[in-house]
Order: C-alpha cells, then structure tokens, then sequence
C-alpha cells in the first residue's frame, strides 16, 4: 500500500473542498484562515489522505473520521449557541426582574413582580430597553469571545448583490402581510396588532415619549443588534456544515427566544427570510432590513387602529391586502428580471453525515435540550396568562 499517495481522489480536506463560490474573495479567504486554524476547537478542518492510518497504542492503526469529527464540531458550536441561549433568557426572565426590584427600592418609578410578567411605572420604557440591549449585548460578547472569529467573518459587511436584498425586502412586506391573516376576521383590534405584545410592559398606559423612545429603540437598535446575534459569528460557525444547516438553526434559536405562542409563527418567516437573505446578498444590512420593515408593518397597524377606530377593520385589511400584493409583485418581478442568469448564493455542502443526523446532532448538544423545554413552557406560561 502506497501510503505516500497525494492524489485528489485519496485526500480529504473539508476546508479546500467547501463551496466558496456564493461569497466574496476577501470574505472566503478569512473564513478559509479561521477554519484552518488548528488550534481553533470550533472549526471543521478535517484532513485525512485515505490511505494514511494512525497508530493508537493498545488498539494498533486506526483511520480518522470525518463523520467524527463533524459531529465533535457541531456539538462544540451548539454548546455556545446553547449557552448564548440561556444566558438570554437568565438576563430577560431573573436578572431582569432583579434589577426593576433594585431600581424600585431605590425609589425609582418602576416596579414588578417575580409573579407577574409586566413592568410598571414611569420608568418601564427605560427599564426595557436597558434589559433588551443587555440581554442582547452580553450573549453576542460571549460568542465573539468563544469562537474568535475575524470581524469580516463574523459579520458579513460586504454587499455583493444588491438586486437580492431587495429581493428579501420585499418577500418581508409578503410575510408581514401573511403573518397577518389568521387574524383578519377577528373584532379584536389592540389585543391582536399591539405593537407592544411581546413585551412585558403594559404599553397602554405609557406617555408618548415613553411610545416613542421605545419604538425607536426597539425598530433601529433592536434590530441591529440581534441580527448581529442570530446571523453574526454563530452563523458564520454554522455555515462549516452548509447554508441550509445555518439558516436552520439560527431560525430555530431566534423562533425559541420569542417564548410567545402567538409571535413563533412570525419569527419563523422572518428569520429564514433575513438568514436567505443575508446569504443571497452578501451582508448582514440585508437581515437588519428585513427586521425593520416587519416592526414598521406592525407599528403601522397600530397607528391605523388608533387614528380610525370607526372604520378599522376595512382600512386593517386593505392595508394587509395592500401589503402583501406589493410585497409578491416586488418579489416575483425581481425574479423575472434575474431568472435569466444563474445564480448560485447557498452554498452547497456534502459529508459522510446527513442533515437529518446533523439537525439531531445539534438538537441533542448539551444545553440545547434544556434550553429548548424552558423557552416552550415561558411560552405556554405566557400564552395560559394572558387567556385567564
């Protein structure tokens, strides 16, 4: 046996044989660095010549797996994703609760209770947004800290086509609109479209500056900055495994961190759009675009139901209507117009394990498990609270 062998057809080397074709020079070649990196325990970098055996004392030559050493990285990956996770919902459901009860013993116009899922007071807004950037903030440190990633991997910046950002821009305005329609025959309007829903503050009987702080934040920074978590470094990490794998998973974290029943089904069109989206284009301003323009559809919903409470059930649905017509129309033809030339943005990918038994690998990654129980039942919690 010619154990010296370098011919293609006997050499594994996942890093080389990625597909590098859907993004841009400067970002494959950092990725490329940072997947070769030997010493970086969160990089797939398997390389083995078939014919080479490795010797192992007590047990004699043994060939390494690729299979191996892919779940090992996808556990590692997901592990810090898992952590991320909790450290999130420690900072929204307990920390969170810990400092309002601080503040209010300080004396400050704020309050809540550990039974209860609201805060109150004159100083909620303000609470709320220190808790969301915290929240956020903390867990997108942890990552980048963890897998050290090089700043053009870890956010891709680089807008490679432009045509496909506003292609998931107007797929948004579509999903926004679908979201929307379990909801069109309903007499309820601010228990249905209140912008203010997902948080745990009673909107209703906040100033308008209160309003309007709010809704900057949580419309601009919000959005920046959980993109940088959901489609940032850990994306990056996932995307070793495939594009399909990433958008997956990352669509999973973000549907789960809702921990709200009725807000899953939004979250999840949502997010796969911003994650295609981010791919397709090439940046991460696409995924930021996405989210913005479905917290302006909802918010736009909300002043329609407040400045026409007569006639708000017609002007709700023309506009949903309305939406969703531009959002297709935008859509399909953008398609059209490129449905000429061949476009490949996923990258494609193929190893000795399947997406089934990848998707359960990371499914079963310690804490994973564990994270997913807590966030459906805050979301059941919170789903049985708010119909007694």
């Amino acid at each position: 046996m010619d154990l010296t062998d370098t011919s293609v057809k006997n050499i594994i080397n996942v890093v080389d044989q990625f597909d590098y074709s859907t993004q841009n020079d400067s970002y494959n070649n950092k990725f490329r660095e940072w997947r070769k990196n030997k010493h970086n325990p969160y990089a797939f970098n398997f390389k083995l010549n078939r014919k080479e055996s490795v010797f192992v004392e007590g047990k004699g030559f043994e060939k390494k797996s690729a299979a191996a050493s892919e779940q090992d990285t996808v556990s590692k990956i997901m592990n810090i994703a898992g952590i991320a996770m909790l450290i999130w919902i420690f900072i929204e459901n307990i920390l969170g609760r810990i400092m309002v009860a601080f503040c209010d013993l300080l004396g400050m116009d704020v309050h809540t209770s550990f039974f209860s899922t609201n805060i109150y007071g004159e100083g909620a807004a303000i609470a709320l947004i220190i808790i969301s950037v915290v929240k956020v903030f903390i867990p997108v440190m942890y990552i980048h800290r963890k897998l050290k990633m090089p700043r053009k991997v870890e956010f891709m910046t680089t807008m490679n086509h432009a045509f496909d950002m506003f292609g998931a821009i107007f797929m948004s305005l579509a999903v926004s609109a679908v979201a929307s329609l379990p909801n069109i025959y309903t007499n309820n309007t601010r228990q249905v479209f209140n912008y203010f829903r997902d948080i745990n503050s009673d909107a209703s009987v906040w100033g308008q500056e209160q309003f309007i702080l709010y809704t900057v934040f949580d419309i601009i920074v919000l959005s920046v900055i959980s993109e940088l978590l959901f489609r940032g470094a850990i994306f990056g990490a996932l995307r070793q495994f495939g594009d399909l794998f990433a958008i997956i998973v990352t669509t999973a974290m973000s549907v789960l961190l809702v921990q709200d029943l009725r807000e899953m089904p939004a979250a999840l069109m949502i997010s796969a759009v911003a994650s295609v989206g981010i791919l397709r284009s090439g940046s991460i301003f696409t995924a930021i675009f996405v989210q913005v323009i479905y917290k302006m559809y909802r918010l736009a919903l909300v002043i329609l139901e407040q400045s026409s409470p007569d006639t708000v059930f017609l002007k709700r649905n023309s506009f949903i209507l309305a939406t969703f017509l531009v959002g297709v129309a935008g859509f399909v033809f953008l398609y059209l117009i490129g449905k000429k030339q061949k476009h490949h943005r996923i990258a494609k990918y193929t190893s000795e394990i399947s997406d089934k038994q990848r998707l359960a690998i990371a499914v079963k990654s310690f804490p994973v498990p564990a994270v997913a129980c807590i966030c459906l039942l805050a979301a059941l919690i919170k789903f049985v609270l708010s119909v007694i």
